[in-house]
């Protein structure tokens, strides 16, 4: 197969040495391909962390965790002064790894075959196997073998490992394994501390993501905690949240996690608990809005006739009534038949 490059990607070029592309690309995921490319072009420019999570669409801590990446493969090393996001990004990753190997390595073969007579290690194999579509090599049981017996993580846990890495598209061993061992340090030991922890890239999440346009990033921490919010604590449908996230475009014409949480916010208020209960609400509100400005016309046409009766000695005292606060008990009645 023949490739003609277009002229403009002919000139000012980036060189990327062979070896990489022959020893390392293809065990690396493609998030930290992407940003190792991107620290290749700005080599000589000394990029910081947050600059390049900003021009890549990604989180810092994306950005770190590549960075810690590539060193233990040798790749990158650190020259001079370090940055600060550069220091938390190495520092994230030598925590548990080995310079240039993963800490698997050191589990022997004959463990592995040890651990094969463990029913439940067999099944996860299997399971893993299974869901991943391939045959294990002796490297990957290794992997499996030290996760399972010498980190002593929990079948269930381990099964979700490698549901979660494939369904975000990380189909890598390595990957795989540096994901257990930070879910280890963390303490996420348990298949509902790992699932809460991973929540941020779930079904709803990536349709809230999608709704607003997102698709070229993962959900920043606040944004992760906002939506954490709606689904758990507020207990909406991802119904009722993108409808949130569709009205937040059509008032602001940009994505705002903020105004769909105060959006979102009112509903819960207002008790509603599904998209007839939305469209219950719009009603109740186009009503009262209505009642309102009917008597703010009746208010106005009352003053400029007593406006011409009146002198100093006389003042007109206005309508106090709170029609926001009237509105919300009628809706908080309405949502209660």
């Amino acid at each position: 197969m023949k490739w003609e490059m277009n002229s403009g990607f002919q000139v000012d070029a980036t060189l990327v040495a062979n070896r990489f592309i022959d020893e390392y690309m293809a065990g690396a995921s493609g998030e930290y391909v992407k940003i190792y490319l991107y620290l290749l072009r700005h080599q000589n420019s000394q990029t910081t962390t947050a600059e390049t999570a900003e021009a890549l669409h990604c989180t810092e801590g994306d950005v770190k965790r590549a960075v810690a990446y590539w060193q233990k493969a040798g790749v990158l090393k650190t020259a001079g002064p370090e940055k600060q996001g550069e220091r938390a990004g190495r520092q994230e990753g030598e925590s548990s790894l080995g310079k240039g190997q993963m800490p698997s390595q050191g589990f022997s073969m004959e463990q592995v075959s040890r651990l094969s007579r463990d029913e439940d290690f067999s099944q996860l194999l299997y399971i893993a196997q299974k869901y991943m579509n391939k045959a294990f090599s002796q490297r990957e049981c290794q992997v499996f073998a030290y996760l399972y017996g010498e980190l002593k993580l929990p079948v269930e846990l381990l099964e979700y490992l490698v549901e979660y890495c494939v369904q975000n598209g990380h189909t890598s061993i390595r990957y795989m394994e540096t994901v257990a061992v930070n879910w280890h340090q963390k303490g996420l030991v348990t298949l509902e501390a790992a699932k809460a922890y991973s929540a941020g890239f779930n079904k709803d999440y990536f349709a809230v993501m999608k709704a607003f346009g997102l698709t070229d990033r993962r959900p920043a921490e606040a944004e992760r905690k906002m939506m954490e919010t709606w689904f758990g604590a507020y207990g909406f449908t991802r119904e009722v949240v993108l409808e949130a996230c569709n009205r937040t475009i059509e008032a602001t014409h940009s994505p705002s996690f903020k105004y769909a949480d105060k959006i979102l916010s009112q509903w819960k208020q207002a008790g509603v608990k599904n998209l007839s209960d939305v469209e219950d609400l719009d009603m109740i509100r186009k009503s009262q809005e209505k009642e309102k400005d009917q008597a703010k016309g009746r208010g106005q046409n009352l003053s400029a006739r007593t406006s011409k009766t009146t002198n100093r000695f006389h003042n007109f005292q206005q309508s106090s009534t709170d029609y926001d606060s009237l509105m919300m008990e009628k809706v908080r009645a309405r949502m209660k038949e």
